[in-house]
């Protein structure tokens, strides 16, 4: 678990970035779930936005995301959720 001085961090750590992977009319597959998992590997620190029709659907699929990719949720704004995931091998992010 993160602190909140951590979680602050890492939200202004990722208020510049793009999301890097967008969930569209098919849902969470196993693909997306693939290609999300690795950008979790490569980056720790991303965003994904959840194009579900109303919030109930979104959160299901932010709360899968998660439980399925092991990440925290750091925050979600609207239709895009923030996730971090420390790599053991690679840490990229400096965490206070």
């Amino acid at each position: 678990m993160l602190n909140d001085r951590q979680i602050k961090h890492l939200r202004t750590l990722a208020h510049a970035r793009k999301p890097v992977v967008m969930l569209g009319r098919h849902g969470l597959t196993e693909a997306v779930l693939e290609e999300i998992q690795g950008a979790l590997d490569h980056h720790e620190l991303i965003k994904v936005k959840v194009a579900a029709g109303d919030r109930t659907q979104r959160d299901a699929a932010v709360a899968r995301i998660c439980e399925e990719t092991g990440a925290l949720l750091v925050q979600r704004v609207g239709h895009v959720a923030t996730l971090f995931r420390r790599n053991p091998e690679k840490p990229r992010v400096d965490l206070p």
